[in-house]
């Protein structure tokens, strides 16, 4: 995670009803983000993966950048630690999920593949308490659709909740409404996001969002002009940083977010509206397939492979 100011919640922030604890399904770097704000904002969390070893690292990284914020003076040593002990690991490497049964909220939070979606979501239903609300932190996959998985007696109270990387320092948090969701939903959502120190903004369920549906497209056109040699990749970043005063260049923020995300969007854009303009660019599918995938990987457009990230 990278070594940034954490967004800490405002001092008397607006509680969320009922939420005061949240099981997290996925130790990865969204889900990890995640139940790192939500304990900083003194919510309980239980955070799922399939691996003890996931788990361990998992809640090392965590502690790895509070304690560096801490030695900032970005937040008090006391408070690290407070924030740690709110965070509880679960193995679910047998599909053990009782635990769920005591959440008043469940975000999954696994990568970006429908059919595990659809599993982790089937184990949520089965597992949560009837009265939970339950989430999916998908960046781009139709809410309705993955509420088809879900018992129409659920639906009111499944949503989407799309946290941007890296989730400490990113403000925007999605609150995506199903074609069924509650209104009620919507405002427990919304109203956690202002304890977590977030902005929460309501959006319909439509592929991409809002962000994605923007940026995702402009990305995969800065490697269109890399793919047809407009210009160097270090060159198109110092373009759109000088001219169009962006604070980190496309490419390089392709690296960050993931060459695999950013293929996985494109190809869910492309699907769901059915237009060519979607279309991902040869290069990145190359890219991919070799297993450059940006920062997480050591390499993509850039090298990473000698950088502390």
């Amino acid at each position: 995670m990278e070594d940034v100011a954490l967004r800490l919640p405002p001092p008397g922030g607006i509680e969320a009803p009922g939420i005061e604890l949240v099981a997290v399904i996925g130790a990865g770097q969204m889900g990890l983000g995640v139940a790192q704000v939500l304990a900083c904002s003194g919510v309980s969390v239980l955070l799922f993966d399939v691996s003890v070893d996931v788990l361990d690292k998992g809640i090392a990284s965590i502690e790895a950048g509070l304690a560096r914020l801490a030695s900032r003076k970005k937040m008090t040593e006391k408070a690290a630690a407070d924030a740690i002990a709110l965070i509880d690991s679960v193995v679910s490497a047998d599909g053990d999920y009782s635990r769920l049964a005591d959440a008043d909220l469940v975000i999954e939070a696994v990568p970006e593949l429908m059919p595990l979606k659809e599993k982790v979501l089937s184990a949520i239903v089965a597992h949560a308490g009837p009265r939970a609300i339950i989430a999916s932190n998908t960046s781009s996959i139709s809410m309705t659709a993955l509420a088809a998985v879900v018992p129409a007696e659920r639906r009111p109270t499944f949503a989407g909740l799309h946290f941007f990387n890296p989730v400490p320092v990113m403000s925007l948090v999605e609150v995506i409404k199903g074609l069924e969701t509650s209104d009620r939903t919507v405002s427990a959502l919304l109203e956690l996001c202002t304890r977590m120190g977030k902005q929460g903004v309501e959006c319909l369920d439509s592929p991409g969002f809002v962000v994605n549906r923007l940026l995702v497209p402009m990305l995969n056109e800065a490697i269109f002009a890399v793919f047809e040699g407009v210009a160097s990749p270090s060159d198109i970043d110092r373009c759109m940083k000088l001219g169009a005063n962006h604070p980190m260049g496309p490419l390089a923020l392709c690296d960050m977010i993931g060459l695999d995300t950013i293929l996985s969007v494109m190809e869910v854009l492309h699907r769901e509206f059915g237009d060519d303009k979607y279309r991902a660019c040869p290069l990145l599918r190359k890219m991919v397939a070799a297993g450059r995938l940006g920062r997480k990987a050591g390499r993509g457009f850039y090298d990473y492979s000698g950088a502390k990230l």
